[in-house]
């Protein structure tokens, strides 16, 4: 049986929440939806470990499902750069779920709690698929399964406050926009290569002359994708879905959606097409450069001025993919393993920070500012949660933000790039003052009278898994061999272009 788990990891640690999602329906008790979801999130995550161990040399695995054989059949085919991302989903998933069961009991209604694990279950599913499918066309579906999920999970935020549908519909316009780009763009490479397999798309670009068709279908890939990741200007749903949204639901989408979205563009980017040929390396010098910076800097300016700590946090989530995105365009080792540390790093501190968020607003039943004053006092493991993952978000020493950032700048002076170093500091410097701004309200005002229930800490189902981030960014900030490792070898392989880069093993029934 052990075997069989074994030889069939890539189907199962996606099969497997596919299959709870009903499940938890089906019992229509939301205690036995917890639990359901909990083993199965648990037990995804092993087999995403297991998986990142096996590819840890720069094999590829190779899982054809049915046991046909790719190009006909579809293929999940797992490397560094889909390991690494799988790890930060199911990681985030199986922490933020216990977070989840004390925090929804005041934000969306009893009713709903067996939808609530159901659709966090489906979102896991096209998360998880997206980063592990070799068929592109299943990069599509898998994303519109996470997609209308996440409206729904957005939604159910309306309880603790209506602009919550609104924000949900945002989401659903401008989402439905960027797939739609996407799937057009993959019509596209279907027309000039006749295939879906990435790595068919792969071989057959390679050695198709350049064209207006293959090039639109980038461009539109890029688009969409963009829409999906929160590219500034692309950015306009996501202050809205992460501010009104349960602040489980805000923790989990903030730490994975727009990661997996960033490996969708580098997927095509570097290994579907090649990144540095004259059309898609000008895109990423001239348009994605340029673009991430402005991000890195605006959004950290309307950051500050934010009296919403969750929309300013949204803000900040703006500004950190413009990070990740910066280090794509160095078109080096340093800088393309730079954005697999920050992806990595960002979803620790961002998911950190929101549930540390998501816990103030549970004892105060505000998001505002104002409601942090004194909690220092109040609530002193949550606060200190929150100054632990802002330094971390600052990029301070013996924090992990700060090894993703150092090997940013690295890879900038590389390139030659030394402005762009000096922009990732200054743009550091902003995250310094919205930081302080927290910090000023939490430990130098007094806390605010009540003459209800007094604020104290909150319970411990929110506070360990909180706190188990925490640990991890200072973990990772001093012993990071581990995570940089796996992002230098997903480097290597995406810069040699193409999927076969190392020993392919093949997993799954025998093939026809």
């Amino acid at each position: 049986m052990l075997e069989g788990i074994v030889q069939n990891a890539p189907l199962l640690a996606i099969m497997l929440p596919l299959i709870a999602a009903p499940v938890a329906v089906l019992f229509g008790n939301k205690s036995v939806a917890f639990y359901i979801s909990g083993a199965t999130l648990v037990l995804s995550f092993a087999l995403c470990v297991y998986m990142a161990l096996l590819v840890s040399d720069g094999s590829i695995l190779s899982y054809h499902i049915g046991g046909w054989a790719p190009p006909i059949g579809i293929e999940y085919r797992i490397d560094a750069a889909n390991a690494m991302v799988m790890i930060i989903v199911s990681a985030m998933g199986a922490l933020v779920l216990p977070y989840a069961r004390a925090s929804i009991e005041k934000e969306i209604s009893p009713g709903h709690h067996t939808m609530f694990y159901a659709c966090y279950m489906l979102c896991f599913t096209g998360l998880m698929g997206v980063a592990a499918t070799g068929d592109a066309f299943n990069v599509f579906v898998f994303l519109e399964i996470s997609s209308l999920s996440t409206y729904v999970l957005v939604a159910m935020g309306a309880r603790q406050d209506k602009r919550a549908l609104s924000a949900a519909y945002d989401y659903l316009i401008l989402g439905t926009v960027g797939a739609t780009f996407f799937v057009i763009g993959l019509g596209f490479l279907y027309i000039a290569t006749g295939t879906l397999n990435m790595v068919d798309l792969a071989d057959k670009l390679a050695n198709s002359p350049d064209n207006k068709t293959i090039r639109a279908g980038f461009a539109l890939i890029v688009i969409g994708m963009g829409l999906k990741l929160a590219l500034f200007p692309l950015h306009r749903w996501l202050p809205g879905a992460y501010s009104y949204a349960p602040s489980a639901v805000s923790a989990f989408l903030a730490s994975t959606a727009t990661k997996v979205a960033l490996y969708v563009v580098i997927r095509f980017t570097f290994s579907v097409y090649d990144a540095s040929s004259g059309f898609e390396r000008t895109t990423l010098e001239y348009i994605i450069l340029p673009l991430a910076i402005t991000a890195m800097f605006t959004a950290s300016a309307v950051a500050i001025f934010q009296m919403n700590v969750k929309k300013l946090l949204a803000y900040s989530s703006v500004s950190q993919i413009g990070y990740m995105l910066l280090g794509l365009t160095y078109l080096n080792q340093t800088g393309v393993a730079a954005s697999f540390i920050h992806m990595f790093n960002h979803a620790m501190t961002k998911g950190a920070l929101f549930m540390a968020v998501g816990m103030v607003v549970w004892r105060t039943g505000s998001a505002l500012l104002p409601s942090f004053a004194g909690i220092g006092r109040t609530m002193p493991w949550t606060a200190a949660a929150i100054v632990v993952a802002g330094l971390s978000l600052i990029g301070v020493p013996a924090t992990a933000g700060f090894v993703s950032k150092w090997v940013l700048m690295a890879g900038a002076f590389e390139r030659g790039w030394w402005p762009v170093s000096f922009a990732i500091v200054g743009s550091s410097v902003l995250a310094v003052i919205y930081v302080w701004r927290l910090v000023e309200v939490m430990y130098f005002q007094e806390p605010k009278a009540t003459t209800k229930d007094p604020v104290r800490e909150a319970p411990l189902a929110m506070l360990v898994p909180t706190w188990i981030l925490i640990l991890a960014i200072v973990w990772f900030g001093i012993a990071a061999n581990a995570p940089v490792e796996l992002a230098r070898i997903a480097a290597d392989g995406l810069l040699a272009g193409g999927f076969d880069n190392g020993q392919t093993v093949i997993l799954g029934i025998p093939g026809r």
